[in-house]
């Protein structure tokens, strides 16, 4: 039987010790400065984003690697005769799903499976994280393909997001919401649903509060998760997510591993942002 490579690209928030120990192939996104085009993860961390942003006062644009970025990345796999499966970013939030699929459609049929995670950061790297499992357990690509599809409905993925900086600057609120949210104190969390990023509800008030109601959330449905792996991800926040790590460990006794945010994740909703992400059973 074909040997299973598991692919992801850069918006996964893998860490670096699962990417090398599982094998994973990670292709990367690109963060547009000006003329300047950076492969997430390899030509740019979040330090230098952050710094960047900071002294220019202005947003990288990101962009979706292209369908030659993929078969450049697949080819060598399918050669020595490996199976594919790629576990995409959401195809609600960028042309990554198109361009795998057009990519993948220029190599044998059956061969490679993409799979659209309709999810984003670490919300696709618990499915990369299951598919990399079940590969391991001997099944096959069209098993693992149908385990994770069925999976997608069952990932919840929530962040507070610490400042309305980015969002503003990336078009996502207005000066007014951005002044006024600053005067007040009101940190956004965020959810992802039918593979987008939505408005779940605003917390007023210090910082923890925010964490608090996100972790309360989640503890809500704690009879319900998957404690195989439940991941707490962050940007520069590492304080924060050991709190929630220790307290989630301890609440649920899932095995839950901490994670930091990409280049493209930090571009979008900016520093100290941090997120819960988890599966149901059901």
């Amino acid at each position: 039987m074909a040997r299973i490579k598991i692919f992801a690209d850069s918006t996964s928030d893998l860490a670096p010790e699962w990417i090398q120990q599982y094998d994973i192939g990670i292709v990367p996104l690109y963060v547009v400065f000006g003329d300047e085009s950076l492969k997430d993860g390899e030509e740019i961390k979040p330090e230098q984003l952050y710094e960047r942003v900071s002294r220019d006062g202005s947003l990288p644009k990101t962009a979706a690697p292209s369908p030659a970025d993929f078969m450049t990345a697949f080819q060598p796999y399918i050669e020595q005769g490996d199976d594919i499966l790629y576990i995409s970013l959401s195809s609600e939030l960028s042309s990554t799903y198109q361009n795998a699929l057009l990519a993948s459609s220029e190599f044998p049929e059956g061969r490679i499976s993409v799979v659209d995670s309709k999810n984003l950061s670490s919300g696709i790297g618990l499915m990369v994280m299951k598919a990399v499992h079940a590969a391991e357990q001997g099944q096959t690509l069209v098993q693992i393909t149908e385990r994770i599809e069925a999976m997608k409905s069952n990932v919840r993925t929530e962040f507070v997001i610490d400042t309305l900086e980015y969002l503003y600057k990336g078009g996502r609120c207005s000066g007014m919401q951005n002044l006024i949210g600053s005067l007040l104190k009101i940190r956004p969390v965020i959810r992802v649903a039918d593979g987008k990023m939505t408005p779940a509800y605003k917390v007023r008030g210090k910082r923890e509060k925010a964490l608090e109601q996100m972790l309360q959330n989640t503890l809500s449905n704690k009879e319900q998760i998957d404690r195989d792996l439940v991941i707490v991800v962050h940007t520069m926040a590492e304080e924060d997510a050991l709190n929630l790590q220790k307290t989630l460990q301890e609440q649920t006794g899932a095995r839950v591993e901490l994670t930091t945010a990409g280049c493209v994740i930090c571009s979008h909703c900016g520093p100290k942002t941090t997120g819960i992400i988890y599966s149901t059973t059901h």
